[in-house]
């Protein structure tokens, strides 16, 4: 080998070494960071992937074993987990039919799996709840509900659901509520029913304010999120959404509605599904990273949080298939020039200011009592909906029972003078 050709590949070993080297130490920079402050994630679907493929049967599956999804107890592990949002996600189809029911087992799914791993997961109600388990090395384990049709229009749901544990509620998944629009009619591929909220879906907004429960607006429309801003004492979060000027999608947030939730204090929790990422097929961990610079160049980095998705996507960025992969987005973060600062804020920081401000938007309204007006029956009548309860409703019914009554009068009289 010439001298010259030895001292360029001397060179490149030199450089290659050297990024080694910055590689190790960044990575071992966001394992600090992480075993500092907990990683919270806003969004996970493995609770939906456990009744697709075991009907819920959870002393059928080992989740130290089960190795077809995003999620499994080693991965969580190595992705250095500190508390998970799991989704009591159920379809649009149950909607007017058994979408109370089908959550409600959901959620039941999920206390039965932080029973079953007590030495993994620690169901967790408060912000305080979150700190205490990752201080014991547990995952703290929490539910969000994944879709307004959840409740059945239905502030009495809404009440008891959050006393089963769920803290926050997507308003809308992918079907409009009798209360709300959903991202498809921004789409322009569903109609406006209520050009964003109805007056009873802006009521869902304050009760849920009263109760404390945070007010998911991932998969509504802009119109939706506008109002909410509005309405809303708390901030907000949007659980698993990404930046829209990077990928134009309309389940991510423009630059307006970031500098928004800015204002109002909230947090954009950023997905990692390739279609949101980069609007293709195809993505890599850096573009995810890409969203997090841009949501931090608008509007800070105390709005930014992960919301990975895991096992509710079908396509996951290259270096991001699954959740033990999380640390090296985080040492990309790192690598970028994030602060110290700025990537705990990012790890689960922002989210735990933002579920006490929630907290304490609740306290303050301690005094208020709960909304006990119905939504008004012709906004939610269908064929499998009672009317128990509704005056104006039941004032319909002797009408009915009278006309029964003369056409049995003269179904008789005709039978008699035949």
């Amino acid at each position: 080998m010439l001298p010259k050709e030895m001292l360029a590949w001397g060179l490149v070993l030199l450089m290659s070494n050297f990024a080694v080297t910055v590689a190790h130490e960044t990575l071992d920079r966001a394992l600090r960071l992480m075993s500092e402050t907990p990683l919270i994630d806003g969004h996970n679907d493995l609770p939906w992937k456990l009744r697709q493929i075991f009907n819920n049967k959870i002393n059928k599956v080992d989740l130290n074993t089960l190795s077809t999804t995003h999620t499994n107890i080693p991965k969580i592990k190595a992705g250095r987990l500190g508390a998970q949002f799991w989704s009591a996600y159920v379809p649009c189809d149950t909607q007017d039919k058994d979408a109370v029911r089908q959550t409600l087992e959901q959620i039941d799914l999920i206390h039965r799996m932080c029973n079953k791993y007590p030495e993994t997961f620690r169901f967790a109600y408060t912000a305080q709840d979150i700190l205490n388990a990752f201080h014991s090395n547990r995952i703290a384990s929490l539910i969000g509900v994944g879709g307004g049709h959840s409740l059945d229009s239905s502030l009495g749901t809404l009440r008891i659901m959050y006393d089963l544990g769920v803290r926050y509620l997507s308003l809308t998944h992918s079907c409009n509520t009798p209360w709300a629009d959903n991202w498809l009619v921004d789409t322009g591929s569903e109609p406006s029913e209520h050009a964003g909220l109805s007056p009873f879906g802006k009521r869902v907004i304050v009760e849920m304010n009263r109760l404390g429960m945070m007010i998911d607006l991932s998969h509504t429309t802009v119109n939706v999120v506008n109002q909410v801003l509005d309405i809303s004492e708390a901030p907000v979060i949007f659980s698993h959404s990404s930046a829209y000027s990077l990928c134009p999608h309309k389940r991510n947030v423009p630059d307006e509605v970031l500098k928004k939730v800015k204002l109002n204090r909230g947090i954009v929790m950023v997905n990692f599904y390739n279609d949101y990422v980069t609007c293709s097929e195809k993505a890599t961990l850096s573009d995810v990273a890409d969203h997090f610079d841009h949501i931090r160049n608008v509007a800070g980095a105390d709005i930014i949080g992960f919301g990975g998705n895991y096992d509710g996507i079908t396509r996951v960025p290259e270096g991001l298939e699954d959740v033990s992969k999380v640390p090296d987005l985080v040492a990309e973060l790192v690598r970028r020039g994030w602060s110290d600062k700025e990537v705990k804020m990012a790890l689960g920081e922002n989210l735990i200011r933002v579920m006490r401000a929630v907290e304490w938007v609740r306290d303050s309204m301690a005094s208020a009592a709960p909304d006990e007006e119905p939504i008004p029956y012709n906004e939610v009548k269908r064929k499998c909906r009672t009317s128990h309860g509704y005056a104006d409703a039941a004032a319909v019914h002797p009408l009915s029972t009278l006309a029964l009554l003369l056409t049995l009068a003269l179904q008789a009289f005709f039978t008699f003078t035949a």
